[in-house]
């Protein structure tokens, strides 16, 4: 399967992402946050980095739940397009 190269506005979006995750994260360490989304640390650290700017759905539902986030705050933050 070949995938389809992101455009610079997708990678924008995937490391606007990563920092709103790792800024919501703050003093708690990866691994736990990690755990409690149910994702691998690795996972965590890719999206954070923005190794990883188009996680699926629920990863950063799970994510978004275990940092107290809501995703329509996600959405608004990270959106291509202002909502």
């Amino acid at each position: 399967m070949v995938r389809t190269p992101l455009t610079p506005e997708e990678r924008d979006r995937g490391e606007r992402l990563g920092r709103l995750l790792r800024d919501a994260r703050g003093d708690r360490s990866m691994a736990d946050v990690a755990a409690a989304a149910g994702v691998s640390a690795e996972t965590l650290r890719k999206i954070e980095t923005g190794r990883a700017p188009t996680p699926a759905f629920f990863t950063v539902a799970a994510l978004a739940e275990a940092l107290g986030l809501s995703m329509d705050e996600l959405v608004a933050r990270c959106a291509l397009v202002p909502v």
